[in-house]
C-alpha cells in the first residue's frame, strides 16, 4: 500500500464520526487542556493554603489566636496546623508530591470540618467540605506520581 493510500485509509471516517487522525488530535488537545486546568487549580489551592490559611496562623493573627484558644489548642496547635498547611501548599506544586499533598490537605480539611461542627456550631463548616472536592480530584488525577515517589523512597533507603 502506498504512503498516500495508507494515510487516506487511516483518516477514513467511521460511521460519520471524525477521522481517526482528527479524533487523536482532539483527544490530545483535550488531555493537554485538562492538564493545564488541573495545574491551574493546584496553583490556586497552593496560594490559598499558603496565604489565606497558613499565613494568618504563622504570624499569629488575632483571629487565628482567638480561634485556636477557643478550640483549646493554643499557639502550639496554631503554629503546627499553619506549618502543615504551608508544607501542603508547597508540596502541591512539586510533581512527585502532588497526590500525597492533596490527600494530606484533605485529611486536614476533614479535621477542620469536625472542629467547625463541634466547636463553632457549624459556622463555616462548608468551606473545608468544598475544598475537599478539588483536593480529591488532584489526588486521583496525580496518583501516578505515587509509584514514582515510592521508588525514590526505596532507593534512598537502600
Amino acid at each position: 500500500m502506498s504512503e498516500t493510500a495508507a494515510h487516506t485509509a487511516a483518516s477514513v471516517t467511521d460511521g460519520g464520526r471524525q477521522p481517526r487522525t482528527a479524533r487523536t488530535a482532539q483527544a490530545t488537545r483535550t488531555a493537554r487542556t485538562g492538564r493545564i486546568v488541573l495545574r491551574g487549580l493546584q496553583v490556586l489551592l497552593a496560594l490559598f493554603y499558603a496565604f489565606a490559611s497558613a499565613l494568618p496562623k504563622l504570624i499569629a493573627h488575632p483571629s487565628a489566636v482567638e480561634s485556636f484558644d477557643r478550640i483549646g489548642w493554643g499557639s502550639a496547635g496554631m503554629y503546627a496546623i499553619g506549618a502543615l498547611e504551608l508544607a501542603g501548599a508547597v508540596a502541591l506544586l512539586v510533581p512527585v508530591l502532588q497526590s500525597v499533598a492533596a490527600v494530606a490537605l484533605g485529611a486536614l480539611m476533614i479535621g477542620a470540618f469536625v472542629v467547625q461542627v463541634t466547636v463553632f456550631d457549624g459556622q463555616n463548616a462548608a468551606t473545608p467540605l468544598i475544598l475537599l472536592v478539588p483536593l480529591a480530584l488532584i489526588a486521583w488525577a496525580r496518583r501516578g506520581h505515587n509509584a514514582e515517589l515510592l521508588r525514590a523512597v526505596r532507593r534512598r533507603r537502600a
